[in-house]
């Protein structure tokens, strides 16, 4: 069963690409396990939770309505990933780690449209994107690039950490695809 939003307003950015936001849902603070939910449109096939950001909404804001209403689980949000396009689709989703605290046993998409969610593996959920959603790839392999986090809470990219010394060193920033 497809999920159907009746009044729902897309929002564009300037570049005329649809605005999205989502999540990495993870167990715990090392990152090893992620929540995908299935697809509304192929049920046999799983995603990670997220959607478009309503009129005047912040892309956090989404990111947070999106997991509760197709994930049925809430956190802490943490950091944010990037912003990924997706040419063949038109949209650029905005894309944050949640730190799952709690998970409902009914939610708004497990009783209308009977969606599932489950806990993979990083490298499972990379297997299971690829069969439907493989730029969502891209999201699971950012978090593990972005893990390393260096002694201001700063994000880093993990495969050129800063230089550690007495000066103040700027962060570099995540890459995006």
């Amino acid at each position: 069963m497809v999920k159907e939003k009746p009044n729902s307003t897309r929002i564009y950015d300037k570049d005329g690409f649809r605005r999205r936001a989502a999540c990495i849902c993870v167990k715990s603070e090392n990152e090893a396990e992620v929540l995908l939910v299935t697809s509304s449109r192929r049920p046999e096939l799983w995603i990670v939770p997220g959607g478009g950001v309503e009129p005047e909404e912040e892309s956090a804001v989404t990111a947070v309505r999106e997991v509760l209403e197709e994930a049925g689980v809430v956190g802490d949000l943490g950091r944010c990933l990037g912003v990924f396009e997706n040419n063949d689709h038109m949209h650029r989703t905005e894309v944050f780690v949640m730190n799952v605290t709690q998970e409902l046993d009914e939610w708004e998409d497990s009783r209308s449209i009977g969606r599932k969610r489950q806990w993979f593996t990083i490298d499972d959920a990379l297997s299971q994107l690829a069969l439907h959603k493989p730029t969502q790839q891209h999201y699971l392999m950012q978090l593990q690039h972005s893990k390393t986090l260096d002694n201001t809470n700063r994000v880093v990219n993990a495969t050129h950490p800063p230089k550690l010394n007495n000066a103040a060193t700027p962060a570099a920033s995540p890459t995006t695809a």
